[in-house]
């Protein structure tokens, strides 16, 4: 499993970071070797993050808590937006909102202005309005849903974030941070590691890379989803048999 996974690794090119030039000291910990004014990073390091970041996700989907995805760079906006939907996750693929986590009372309110414009939408409503207002109303939804789909199951905080490239989504980090949601993050040799709780040092700049460690953390969450589903078969098994809940509650 191991050599199939440093194989994967590097085919996808995980192993190559920036310019040496444009390094954050703080990421020598995890740095291989230099070749050509190019950092290498160790791989050994990014399947232990790698492997790391699995088990926590297993735990957190098997709990039922949330994970979101967050990706808006352009390598990375289409992975994080199907391997969430493929795990039944939120996700922020195409702009942070200021306040998705510190304001997540009014974000939500803005979800019920969407609602209703897809309700205008939908209708024969729409009819009614004159040509300048349906161009408006148009507009307006298309840059709600653009922003807001994403996250519109988000019925709570999550407990864990995960983000592709910590210095592009600083701000989400940073909200992540303020609010104690755990960071989770793929860093290259450009970011500081210290405002990641999990990093998972890789190439955050290939779409090859991007798409093989979100689909591994994607997988994570489908098992710790299945696990927990197992479970409440298993305790609820007793009960059908047995006729009878409290005794079932009080085995387990």
């Amino acid at each position: 499993m191991a050599t199939v996974l440093v194989k994967e690794l590097i085919e996808a090119g995980v192993h190559f970071g920036h310019r040496a030039s444009r390094w954050n000291p703080k990421m020598r910990p995890y740095i291989y070797a230099r070749r050509n004014l190019i950092h290498i990073i160790d791989v050994r390091e990014t399947i232990r993050g790698l492997l790391r970041a699995r088990r926590f996700l297993q735990q957190v989907a098997q709990g039922g808590s949330l994970v979101l995805f967050v990706g808006t760079k352009r390598q990375a906006s289409d992975t994080v937006q199907r391997e969430a939907l493929r795990c039944g996750m939120p996700f922020v693929s195409d702009r942070w909102l200021g306040g998705t986590l510190t304001n997540f009372r009014t974000i939500r309110s803005r979800l019920t202005r969407l609602e209703e414009l897809e309700t205008i939408r939908g209708g024969e409503e729409l009819a009614t309005y004159s040509k300048k207002m349906q161009s408006a109303l148009t507009r307006e939804y298309r840059r709600m849903y653009r922003n807001l789909n994403g996250i519109r199951t988000m019925n709570r905080l999550p407990e864990c974030i995960v983000t592709i490239d910590p210095k592009k989504e600083k701000n989400a980090i940073r909200e992540a941070r303020a609010m104690g949601v755990t960071t989770l993050a793929l860093i290259d040799t450009d970011s500081d590691p210290d405002q990641v709780d999990l990093p998972i040092p890789g190439n955050d700049d290939s779409i090859r890379s991007i798409e093989l460690i979100v689909r591994h953390l994607a997988d994570a969450v489908l098992a710790g989803r299945a696990a927990a589903g197992d479970l409440k078969v298993q305790e609820s098994a007793p009960s059908r048999a047995n006729g009878n809940h409290e005794a079932a509650v009080a085995e387990a």
